[in-house]
Parts: C-alpha cells; sequence; structure tokens
C-alpha cells in the first residue's frame, strides 16, 4: 500500500466533504459543457469523476489516441473549481478490441463467449487485454498527470468480471502451482481421491466449469480466490503505472459493498481509498438497515479512517425489475447515513441523464426535465448541507464492536453441497446486525485476522470457514477480557473447505464450552426457550449441542422436537472474557437477548435514552450525533439530552419529532457527560 499521505484529507482539507457524480460529457455536444460546469456549481458540486466508459472515444483504432475533447473538458472543469477523479476507461474496452482478439472476451461456466454490445466484456486472464488496458492507462498518464483539475484517479469500474476459458485455466494453473507447488499438494487440498477425481498433470486442472453434477468445492473455492486474485492484479497494474507519472493523488476504484465476486480486504489494501457504490432500494423499507452494514463494512475496510460513497443514486435505477424512485427527501437522508458513517463524500451516478444506451432511465443529478426539477433542487440543498457539515471530514469513525466477516467463509458456506442452502451468510450478518443498528451501536465489519483488542464486544453470525490461526486469536481475544458471540454452522472447515473431524465447532469447542454432534435443518420450526419464557422459533436450523466444560451454561433451549431441553444458546466463561454460542438461527427477539446480554456484559451502554423506531438510524460522528428518519412518516425519538442541531442551528430538547425523511445532527454533550448518561440506561438481557 502506498503512503497514508494519498488519502482523502489531500482533497477534502480544502474543499470539505466531496460532492460529485460521474460525468460523462462525451454523451452530450460540447456546446452544452459550460452550461454543465454552470449547474454543477450551483448543486454545489466540487468533483466529478470523467472518463469511466471512454475508451472508444479516446483510443477509436488500435494505437491511435483522441484527447482532444478531454484537454477540453479538464480545462473547463478547473476553470470551474470542478477537481477531477480521472478514471482509466478500461471496464468497457472497444468493439475493435474484441473483434481484433476475441481471446480478450471472457468466456462462461458453459464456454459461450460474451460478445461486446454492453460492457465489462473482458478476460482478466487475457494478455492482450491486459496489454491494451496498460497502454491506455499509460497514455493517460502521461498526459494528465499534471494537471490542476486532476485530483484523484479512479482504476476501471465495479472490477468483477469471471472467465473459464483456456487462457484462464493456464492462469489458474500458474496460481494454484504457486499456492500448493505439486500436484501432489494440490490433491490433497482438494481431496480428489473423492470421486476419481486425482490429476496427474498439470494440463489436466481446469477451472469449475459446466459439468454433469456438483463440482469439488475445494476447486470451486480456490477458483473464486483465484479470480478475486487477478482482479486485483488488474488494478495493482494500472495504479502502478499512474504512480510512475503522479506521485502524490490518491489512486481508487469502486468497491460494491458485499460483492461476492471479490475479497474487498485484499483490495483495501492495495487502494489509498476505501471508495464503495451503495444504491438504496426505495421499495424495501429494510434497505437502509442493508445499507449502514454496508457503510461499516467500509468502515471496517478503511480502519475507521475516513472512506468515499463514489456511486449513489438520486432517484430511481434502471436495473432492477421494478424500480421505484426515492420519496421526497429521501436522497439527503441516504447521504447522511454514509456521511455519518465515515464518509468523507457523496457521489451520485450520474450527472446528466442519458438520452440513449442501457442506463437512460437511470436517474442523474439533472434529469432530462433539467434543472427545474425536484431532484435537482434536492441535489442543490444537500450540496449546502454538507458544506455546513464541513467539519466533519476528516474526523474519524471508530466503534467498539466488531463483527466478523470473511470472504473465503461466504464462499464455502454457500456451496450447494451444505446441509441447507436458506443458512445465507449475508442473512445471518443482518441479523446479528439488526439489534445493534436500531439501538444505534456502532459497528466496524472487520476480517478474523484483524486486530481485536480495540474492541469490547465481537460478533461472528457466519465463519463456516475457520482456521486454527484465527481460532487461536478469538481465544487469545476472549481470554484476555474480549466477547464474542458465535453463529451457527460456524467453524465447521479448513482454509480448503474441508470438513474438521471430531465434534463441531471443532476450533472453537473448547473456547464456546459447546460442543455437536449434528447439524438439523428443520423440517418445521422448532421454539426457543430462554428459561421459562418463550422467545418465538427457530424455522431453517438447529444443531444438537451438548455442554462440555464446567464454566458454560446454558442460556436458552428449544423447546420441542427431538431437541427438547437441549441447548439453544450456551453462555462460556474462557480467562477474562465471555463467549456465546448461537446453535440456531435465532428469531429476532431471541436474538436481540442474547446480544443484550452480550453487550452487557462487555460494559457496553445504549447510547439513547429509548429505544429507536423501527425506520430511524442513529450514527455518531465526530461529536455529532446524527437522527435519520427513513421512513415517510414522523418519527419520536429520545436521545436523552438538550443540544443544537448543526444543520439549522436551532435548539433542540431531550424529546424530538422527526419529520418523515428527517434529519437532526444533534452536539454532543462532552465525553464524560455522556458516558454518565449512557452508563444509566439498560435493556433486557439473557
Amino acid at each position: 500500500m502506498y503512503p497514508s499521505s494519498h488519502s482523502l484529507t489531500s482533497l477534502t482539507d480544502r474543499s470539505g466533504l466531496l460532492f460529485g457524480a460521474d460525468y460523462n460529457p462525451e454523451q452530450w455536444p460540447a456546446e452544452s459543457w459550460p452550461e454543465d460546469i454552470r449547474l454543477m456549481q450551483e448543486a454545489g458540486i466540487n468533483m466529478v469523476t470523467v472518463g469511466v466508459f471512454s475508451w472508444a472515444l479516446l483510443e477509436p483504432r488500435e494505437g491511435t489516441r483522441n484527447f482532444g475533447w478531454l484537454d477540453q473538458v479538464l480545462d473547463l472543469l478547473h476553470e470551474g473549481g470542478i477537481r477531477v477523479c480521472l478514471a482509466t476507461p478500461t471496464a468497457s474496452p472497444p468493439a475493435w478490441l474484441g473483434h481484433e482478439y476475441p481471446e480478450t472476451l471472457p468466456v462462461d461456466a458453459d464456454g459461450r463467449t460474451l460478445w461486446y454490445g454492453s460492457r465489462n466484456q473482458f478476460n482478466p486472464s487475457s494478455a492482450k487485454y491486459r496489454q491494451a488496458a496498460a497502454a491506455i492507462t499509460e497514455s493517460l498518464a502521461k498526459r494528465y498527470a499534471g494537471h490542476p483539475a486532476v485530483a484523484m484517479w479512479h482504476v476501471g469500474n465495479e472490477l468483477g468480471q469471471v472467465s473459464y476459458d483456456d487462457e484462464t485455466a493456464l492462469a489458474f494453473r500458474d496460481w494454484l502451482t504457486r499456492r500448493y507447488a505439486t500436484l501432489e499438494g494440490l490433491n490433497r487440498a482438494w481431496g480428489t481421491s473423492f470421486w476419481s477425481q486425482a490429476y496427474g498433470s498439470w494440463d489436466e486442472v481446469l477451472p469449475p466449469r459446466r459439468a454433469p453434477y456438483l463440482i469439488n468445492p475445494s476447486q470451486t473455492l480456490d477458483f473464486q480466490r483465484f479470480t478475486s486474485d487477478q482482479l486485483l492484479s488488474l488494478y495493482r497494474a494500472e495504479r502502478d503505472i499512474i504512480r510512475r507519472y503522479d506521485t502524490a493523488s490518491p489512486v481508487t476504484t469502486n468497491l460494491m459493498g458485499f460483492f461476492r465476486g471479490a475479497d474487498y480486504f485484499a483490495f483495501a489494501r492495495e487502494t489509498d481509498v476505501v471508495a464503495n457504490d451503495w444504491y438504496t432500494d426505495p421499495a424495501d423499507p429494510d434497505s437502509h438497515r442493508f445499507g449502514s452494514l454496508t457503510h461499516d463494512l467500509c468502515r471496517g475496510l478503511s480502519g475507521g479512517t475516513p472512506w468515499l460513497l463514489i456511486e449513489s443514486a438520486t432517484s430511481g435505477v434502471n436495473w432492477r425489475e421494478h424500480n421505484v424512485p426515492k420519496q421526497p427527501g429521501e436522497l439527503r437522508i441516504d447521504a447522511f447515513s454514509a456521511i455519518a458513517r465515515g464518509a468523507d463524500g457523496v457521489c451520485f451516478f450520474q450527472f446528466r441523464q442519458s438520452r440513449f444506451g442501457a442506463e437512460r432511465f437511470h436517474s442523474a443529478v439533472v434529469p432530462l426535465a433539467g434543472e427545474h426539477t425536484r431532484v435537482f433542487r434536492e441535489v442543490a440543498d444537500l450540496g449546502k448541507d454538507l458544506q455546513t457539515l464541513r467539519q466533519l471530514a476528516g474526523t474519524p469513525s471508530t466503534a467498539r464492536i466488531a463483527v466478523l466477516f470473511d470472504w473465503d467463509s461466504w464462499w464455502a458456506a454457500e456451496s450447494p453441497d451444505t446441509p441447507t442452502n436458506r443458512l445465507e451468510v449475508l442473512d445471518q450478518l443482518q441479523a446479528y446486525y439488526a439489534p445493534l443498528h436500531s439501538s444505534g451501536l456502532a459497528v466496524e465489519v472487520v476480517h478474523p485476522s484483524a486486530d481485536l483488542g480495540r474492541f469490547a464486544l465481537v460478533l461472528a453470525p457466519s465463519l463456516f470457514l475457520l482456521s486454527k490461526e484465527h481460532a487461536d486469536g478469538l481465544g487469545a481475544y476472549v481470554r484476555g477480557g474480549g466477547h464474542l458471540v458465535v453463529g451457527p454452522f460456524s467453524a465447521v472447515a479448513d482454509d480448503n473447505g474441508h470438513l474438521a473431524p471430531g465434534r463441531f465447532p471443532c476450533v472453537l469447542a473448547d473456547l464456546l464450552g459447546v460442543d455437536g454432534e449434528e447439524w438439523v435443518p428443520l423440517a418445521a420450526p422448532v421454539g426457543v426457550v430462554f428459561g421459562d419464557a418463550p422467545a418465538g422459533q427457530a424455522r431453517i436450523w438447529a444443531e444438537d449441542l451438548a455442554l462440555n466444560s464446567g464454566t458454560a451454561e446454558v442460556v436458552a433451549h428449544f423447546g420441542g422436537g427431538r431437541l427438547e431441553g437441549r441447548p439453544a444458546v450456551v453462555r462460556n466463561q474462557t480467562g477474562a472474557g465471555h463467549s456465546w454460542y448461537v446453535g440456531a438461527d435465532l428469531p429476532p427477539l431471541a436474538l436481540e437477548q442474547v446480544v443484550a446480554g452480550a453487550l452487557e456484559s462487555a460494559g457496553i451502554a445504549y447510547p439513547l435514552a429509548a429505544p429507536l423506531p423501527d425506520q430511524v438510524e442513529a450514527a455518531s460522528r465526530g461529536g455529532h450525533l446524527f437522527l435519520l428518519n427513513h421512513s415517510g412518516q414522523p418519527q419520536e425519538v429520545e436521545p436523552g439530552w438538550a443540544s443544537v442541531d448543526l444543520l439549522t442551528g436551532g435548539a433542540r430538547g431531550e424529546r424530538l419529532t422527526l419529520p418523515p425523511f428527517g434529519a437532526l445532527v444533534l452536539k454532543e454533550p462532552a465525553p464524560q457527560e455522556l458516558s454518565n448518561l449512557k452508563n444509566h440506561r439498560t435493556r433486557g438481557t439473557a
């Protein structure tokens, strides 16, 4: 990773919070570009991303260059005081590349070529594609590294391509050779004694192409790792070219939150700025909660330092089956949610709505109806709000609670050969996150290898794949005084996806004080009981568990079926800390009780005097509490202290009414006073 000076601070020190959009001037006549600059200024936009999909215009034929239009655009933006995040256009190769060099095109698992006429039509392992991408990147970097408008670089777009072609097979074998050294090592790691799958030559090894039945899960897991590494190597290659010409400006690429196709913990180590796309679904009342979780992933990816929301929508999108537009005020609340959770900027796709192409119905800062529209007025109002909040730029956004997540484990857990396909990883993640979100508690989503010592509580909703090294780290954390909650179907497999012998969860059984002999996907719901109090039903999953330690205690048991009376939730003490193991997909009420008990044991107080309504979000940053109403109805909230709203300067009492899609940003009391207030707040625990 390059020095920490390559960060958002180099931009926000001058501009405050960043506010911008993807700008595609090539879709519009040059005569309209000055008007675009005027509208950007009116909206308060201070940075735009340029050139993401411009390869065919920049290089109309192989080896030719057409930079005149881009020179003009960058000069106009600089004159207008708008900074530029300049993109390499390598996400959408021109038609000539695929036509002249069909080996650059991706091939799916069925052997079908994916042709040009869309975007993303490239094979990450193609040497010719990489050569062409490097050449256009070098031309851009050499020409524009010193341009006064260029403040940041944007490599590609949403890297996520996968291919199963023969060139990819060669690259996969090379990757496997570096990982396992010998065929014996590969055969051992993949367990190829099963189903007569042993390999006697490297030439026999292929990507997991379409097969008659289930494919070797270890092979599939390694191919997912390989694909992620190939995508990251594309980013590195272009970044390193840029860095040869520009040693000062940050370089990044846009991530896609919980995107299954790439390991973003690896990407985050290589980017100067964590930049993410997030598109709220206005039709889903819970979408904002998943958005908060995604922002908290970015908080974790960036280690608590500021990150950038580089793409979002002003209103409706074009790629869902039914594209509901945002309600008045909703774009503002969505933007504030990202700022509250550590973003130092909010950008939209795109600046002007397209008249043609596959995204012509996607919303934009400037709709086809022009500037005299609700959407443009709301964007301009948001620009003013972000200037009011500019003092928050650069402030860290850390948390005392971690949620563990691992792409390797996600890939392995959802292999089609597992006992159920209903216990989905992201569903578990959201279930454990929900009671924290509804209480206004700050969270970072981190990898199991992270330094956990700064967290008072760690939740591991789903760690199907857990190495002994990471298990030992969790044990050291608990023995040192940490508090750990582990969800079902965890610590099942090793790094190769091989199941551990013995009673599960093998590498965590001693730490958790519990072990089991059988996983029990449920044919019918089973009750869960805390003491004598029923707390709903497990509907998908249960485990046949038994205590294995004198320090362990049953917190909840199953209340029916063949597991009647058996442990469902177990609490154990190890050293100075405590752990909980949850052997079922608990219903919300039961899971809230488990999390509340862990919070109490960890000494984490609730930040607000009363629970939040379902559609209200609370998040703290830079000594200010954001209260955001994601609903179309007024909502009552009770922070527990009187304060001043940073947005309006108005005084606010201890009890407040948030208007529909309304927001308050309240100055928090001094840390000691706030701590005293929090320490008097308790909730029901288990």
